[in-house]
């Protein structure tokens, strides 16, 4: 079936729906694909580079009389008129917040999926495309972040003086939010974070970030999103915010309720408050703002000099990884649209995935789709966190210091005992070895927790593969007539192969991860 790919009309729109690699993965499906002439111009794909990859180069007219056209944008007016009847469009529609849209969709024999209402589900992973342009909007907030700070992210001593590191909280560690997290630690700064979703705090310490609870009624997410707080909660979080407001450098707000306006989080009493050249970074301007005072599309400063940022393009402004990014999400779209890989698009609305992002099929409106069960986090009931006096926690953490380092202590004696019975009643030959063996185990403990923990399994997957000195040794005994040392032996060999071969496996893997596709 024809794809037609048009050029992007909304103004500041940089993207494409297809780069050349989506292209040849389409036409590997049975599609054939014809793009409007400079289509990829702003995301730096030329038209060369699409006929070359398979795809035809033609007018905007032909693009649009394509049976299916993929795009990003919602369509407008002129452009939901030069679709053909019984075709089929593929965009972004933001059908929770568009009912008109929907109505005029309904008018025409089209079949539409919104490419923003995928399920929260696993196995429609590598079709969401809010996640893939939040991933690279949260990077890109930091990026806008550091270009208004007027000073560094990371902390440095020179000769001429100690400069501190930055400060940044995020509000909100979905994809973008993480993203951010990761961003704005791997530049060195001093990274904070809070979620609706108390099970998230795991996640960003995993980015190298502080999760800041808010002392009130956490809530589990049983799709995926982040829901409405609580009365309580709203009130504790205001105080939270007020306090990291006064303290921290960079702000970045990323909270989303899906077909809602953007809850409001910062007032504009806790802007007055920050520091002058700080700087916000409001994720949320495009749907009413996390911030009082954030205007989309703009960059305001305040009286008190602080610079909130309200870009709403912030994954176009990456536009060459945003299309790539978008185009292999289209790609997995029709992998499951075309099961035969013939070029013939089959819509099963029995597939979970498909029915929820079907916003018309022939005319006839199917928005909202019934709802879809998902265990996105493991489920329990909201429980309170009580506020707790800082007095009394700090003394129970005294104690229970205390309490770790008796037991520290204890074991340390009896391990002590143990060695010294063991070098006292074994063979000479023993404390050699056993000399060898605990000098080992410390130096492999700080070689190994001084490496990053990015690089920890490439690391032991190396480190395995020494196993081919136990192997070695393993080989040497397995001709002796002693039927424990030979039973010994074997047991070492199958573990230090397995060792072996299993390291390497593991690197050839995760080098394979890094390699460009043909």
């Amino acid at each position: 079936m024809q794809i037609g790919i048009p050029l992007e009309t909304l103004k500041g729109e940089t993207r494409v729906a297809a780069t050349p690699k989506t292209v040849r993965q389409l036409v590997t499906l049975g599609h054939s694909v014809v793009i409007e002439a400079g289509a990829g111009a702003l995301s730096s794909y030329p038209d060369a580079e699409y006929a070359a990859a398979g795809a035809t180069v033609s007018d905007r007219a032909t693009t649009w009389s394509s049976p299916v056209v993929a795009k990003i944008n919602a369509p407008d007016d002129d452009e939901i008129a030069q679709l053909p009847d019984g075709g089929i469009l593929i965009s972004l529609i933001a059908p929770g917040r568009s009912p008109e849209l929907l109505a005029k969709l309904a008018e025409r024999d089209l079949t539409v999926l919104a490419m923003d209402a995928v399920p929260r589900i696993s196995r429609a992973q590598a079709l969401d495309v809010l996640s893939s342009m939040a991933n690279i909007a949260g990077y890109r907030a930091v990026i806008e972040a550091a270009n208004a700070f007027g000073s560094l992210f990371t902390g440095q001593v020179t000769a001429a003086g100690k400069v501190p590191p930055a400060t940044v909280f995020v509000s909100g560690a979905g994809v973008a939010g993480l993203a951010a997290i990761g961003t704005a630690k791997s530049l060195g700064a001093i990274v904070r974070a809070t979620d609706l979703r108390a099970e998230v705090a795991e996640q960003v310490a995993s980015m190298g970030g502080e999760f800041v609870a808010v002392k009130a009624e956490q809530q589990s997410s049983a799709d995926g999103y982040a829901k409405e707080a609580s009365a309580d909660y709203a009130d504790a979080a205001a105080r939270m915010y007020a306090e990291q407001c006064r303290e921290v450098d960079i702000i970045i707000t990323t909270a989303l309720i899906p077909g809602r306006p953007a809850p409001r989080l910062i007032t504009a009493e806790m802007v007055a408050t920050m520091k002058p050249g700080s700087v916000i970074v409001d994720m949320a301007a495009s749907n009413g703002g996390n911030v009082e005072g954030s205007v989309a599309d703009q960059l305001v400063v305040t009286d008190n000099g602080v610079k909130i940022i309200g870009y709403t393009d912030l994954a176009g402004r990456l536009p060459t990884q945003a299309s790539q990014l978008y185009g292999t999400n289209v790609v997995n779209l029709f992998k499951l649209l075309t099961p035969g890989k013939d070029g013939e698009v089959v819509l099963d609305l029995d597939d979970v995935v498909l029915r929820g992002m079907t916003v018309t099929k022939d005319g006839d409106l199917l928005w909202p789709p019934p709802p879809v069960q998902v265990s996105a986090a493991t489920p329990s009931a909201s429980a309170p966190v009580p506020a707790e006096d800082p007095a009394e926690r700090a003394a129970h953490q005294a104690a229970a210091a205390r309490a770790r380092t008796r037991n520290r202590i204890a074991w340390s004696i009896v391990a002590a005992a143990l060695v010294v019975l063991a070098v006292t009643f074994s063979p000479a030959s023993f404390v050699g070895a056993f000399t060898v063996f605990a000098l080992a185990v410390v130096v492999g403990f700080y070689v190994v927790s001084g490496v990053s923990h990015s690089l920890h399994t490439p690391l032991m997957a190396q480190t395995n593969a020494i196993s081919g000195i136990i192997l070695v040794g393993a080989l040497l005994q397995l001709g002796s007539t002693n039927i424990a040392v030979l039973v010994m032996s074997f047991i070492a060999a199958t573990i230090a192969s397995i060792n072996i071969f299993g390291g390497f496996l593991v690197s050839y893997r995760m080098l394979g991860m890094f390699r460009k596709e043909s």
